[in-house]
Formats: structure tokens, sequence, C-alpha cells
């Protein structure tokens, strides 16, 4: 290291040795034309070069095709871990999950570090009971290694007719040995949204926003709210947890549904032709007034990040849980001539409405909940000072059972324990109206 340095400081000093012993009547400063026609056909030589190269002397026979398809993938995977090269079968395949039915284990994946990432898996799929979690890395499949794949590589090693198994190893932060899961392909149908009554509060889950999500939505909560009385409605948990996006158009027409005419919703910027903005086109109708909160996860990203950055940013929800996976890039797909599949490149960034980039930062909660469990403590568990009678402790605690006798009744318990985060959710739109209706007082 010393040599290092030693070396360093002998280079330096010849350099200003050099300019001291140099007038600047002397240093002849040239201005560099660059020829961009030139630059271009020499660099379709190099690549030309490469592929000759490679053609001759790899120890593998590889035909023009797929080494033209090999490039391409180099050249867009090399972008950022969203763009992709997509031959004739990848461009079929692409159009199925936005229907909403499709065929393998349930989850969504992004690349990252030549390893495929899972964005989320999504509820009641093969993935999810398996416990294939928002973070995860793929890296065998059917004890296969499969880091440096493409993703359409990947992705077409998991799907497989339903009713076979197939061996995922992951790996997993915190985790000190790669975990292993076997799992069983099936069709999968992703019902867009699901709800849920808690007595006087609406439950809606987005699952995903493929064409049944903004539909799925107004039904659902209609019918909720015929079954809870409009007037006793408190207000609404919406849930986007493991929620890994969809269809932007549906995002957009989500966020409607909550927010004030001509509000701004999302604006997408790219080079020129890409850069837009989607404001609201209605007034709010479904649960005006009445509050919102939006559970997100790691694993919310896309669409979800849309619909909680602008509920958030116009005050309209509070987001609560964990900080969204933070995907908030436009990719268009961009058909090739001549049946040689398709770009899809990354052509825009999302940005909420006061200006934020969703892309790598995600949203962040304004209530961070952790997931967590709480069991009901018996009497024999307290500490036996307490106990006693006429004692302060004991008279605080004869309080607190009673408030939760009324407050707290075992559907309550039960949900603490079973979705914490859901049960923080709820409390928190009930606290909004007991604190509303006390300041009127």
């Amino acid at each position: 290291m010393k040599n290092l340095k030693l070396l360093s400081l002998i280079v330096a000093s010849t350099f200003i040795g050099f300019f001291s012993a140099t007038s600047l009547s002397q240093i002849q400063i040239k201005q560099i034309k660059f020829d961009d026609k030139k630059i271009a056909e020499d660099q379709k030589e190099f690549l030309n070069e490469i592929i000759a190269r490679v053609k001759k002397d790899y120890v593998e026979e590889k035909t023009d095709r797929q080494l033209s398809e090999s490039a391409a993938s180099g050249i867009l995977s090399a972008l950022d871990p969203h763009s992709s090269y997509l031959n004739e079968e990848a461009l079929k395949e692409m159009t199925v999950q936005t229907k909403g039915e499709f065929g393998g284990l349930g989850i969504e994946v992004t690349m990252e570090l030549s390893v495929v990432k899972v964005v989320a898996a999504i509820e009641d799929t093969p993935a999810f009971k398996a416990g294939i979690k928002s973070g995860d890395y793929i890296s065998k499949v059917n004890d296969k290694s499969v880091v440096g794949n493409s993703i359409e590589e990947v992705v077409k090693k998991l799907r497989g007719k339903p009713g076979t198994k197939v061996k995922v190893t992951i790996l997993r932060k915190g985790e000190k040995a790669a975990l292993e899961k076997t799992i069983t392909r099936q069709i999968i149908k992703v019902k867009a949204v699901k709800s849920a009554r808690f007595k006087d509060v609406a439950y809606i889950k987005i699952n995903t926003f493929s064409e049944q999500a903004a539909s799925g939505l107004e039904s659902e909560l209609k019918k909720l709210k015929s079954q809870i009385g409009g007037k006793n409605l408190r207000g609404l948990v919406l849930d986007l947890r493991n929620n890994p996006g969809g269809l932007l158009d549906q995002a957009i027409k989500v966020s409607d549904a909550f927010l004030s005419k001509d509000q701004l919703i999302v604006s997408i910027k790219g080079r020129s032709s890409e850069s837009k903005e989607y404001k609201d086109e209605a007034p709010e109708t479904l649960v005006a007034g009445l509050p919102i909160v939006v559970l997100m996860s790691e694993g919310s990203a896309s669409a979800s990040e849309i619909v909680a950055g602008a509920l958030q940013d116009h005050h309209r929800a509070v987001v609560m849980g964990a900080k969204s996976f933070g995907k908030g890039s436009v990719q268009t797909v961009i058909p090739l001539e001549k049946n040689h599949g398709a770009l899809r490149l990354t052509t825009a960034l999302y940005y909420t409405p006061s200006g934020k980039s969703i892309q790598a930062h995600g949203i962040e909660p304004d209530i961070q909940v952790i997931d967590a469990k709480i069991e009901k403590q018996s009497k024999e568990e307290r500490d036996s000072e307490a106990d006693l009678k006429g004692h302060l402790e004991a008279q605080m605690q004869e309080a607190i059972d009673e408030a939760k006798k009324e407050n707290l009744d075992d559907e309550n318990l039960s949900l603490y324990s079973q979705d914490y985060q859901l049960a923080r959710a709820l409390d928190l739109i009930r606290g909004i109206d007991v604190y509303k209706s006390v300041v009127k007082k």
C-alpha cells in the first residue's frame, strides 16, 4: 500500500513538473469534433466483431438468431431491471396476466443483480400459501441455478402443467441458509377485489390491478354500504398489501373514486411525448367525507403505489404499514418487424401529485406498523401486587378490563392475533370517528 501511495505521488509530481516547465504558448489544445455517423458505424462494427468472434470460437455452436436475441437481451437488461427483450413466445405470455387468469405459482417478479427477485406473492395462490415473501431471491428452480438467466427464462421454468410440482430455492434476508419450497402449480384465478365487514367499518382488499379492479371496488363497496347502512358506516380500510400492481388505467379509476374532481392523481415524465398528467374526472361519491386507511407492505408496487401516493399527497387517506416496493417506472412494449418479438422498454417514471418519484423510493407510510401478534393476558399472569384490593394499579386494571368488555370484544382480540396491521387500521378509523364526535361537542 505504501509503494502504491509513493507511485501515485511520483506520477502526480511528474505531471506538475511537466506543466510547470512548459509555457502556455507551447500547449496546443485541439477541439475534437465528433462525427456522429462515424461513431455509429464504429459501434456497429464493434458489435458485429463480437458476434462474429463468438460464432467462430465459442465452445458451443450458436445460430445468428440466438446471438442476435442474446445481444438484444444484454443491451436491454443492462439499462434497468424492468427493460427486456421479448421473443415471440414471451410476447404472447405477457398478455395473459392482465386478464386475471394464468398458470403458475402466483408471484410477481423483477430482476436485481442478475437474480430474479420476488415483488409479491399474490394472496391465496400456491406461492403465497408456501410462504414466499416479498424480497425473496430465486436462485434455483428444480435444483438448477437460474442466476444470470433472463426473467422470461425463469418465469418459463416456474410455469408448467397444473398439478405438477416445482422446487424453488430462495435466498432470504436474515436467513443463514437457502430455503427450499416445493410448490404445486395451479391455474391462477386472481379475484381482483375481496371485501369484508368489520361491524361499522368497510374493508376492501385489492389483490391486483387487473381489468376487474375498479368495477370490483365499486360493486363490493356498494354491497358493504348496504349491509352496514350508509349512516352507520364509519370509514374504509383499503388493503393494498402484497399487491404487485397491474394496469395503469385501473389505478387511475380507483384513485378517482376517492379524490375530488380535477385533483392530480399521477404524472408520467419521460422524453417529450411520454410526459402526461392524469387528473380526477368526477366528484367523490363512494365514501365521501369518511376516513380512509390504506394498508401497504413491502410487496405493494406499481399501481398500488400510484393509488397510495395520490391519496396520501391529497390528505385523503392515512397510509399505514410498511414502506412499499418502489416500482415507479413505465414500460412500453414496442413490437419489432418480421416477427422478431418486441422490446419492453422503460420510457418514463411515475411521480406522485407532490412531485415525488416512486421509482426505487416507494411510498413511506404515515404510520409505520410492522406485523405483530397480541394475545390476551390472563389474570394469573398479572403482577401479584397489582391484584391487591385498594391498590391504584388494581383499580386501573379494573377500568381497563371494563373498557375492553365494551370496546375490545372477541372479534377484535382474534383480529389482533391474526392480522395486527388490519386491527390497528380499524382502531384508527374508529378513533378518528370518536375524535370528531368529541370535538363537535
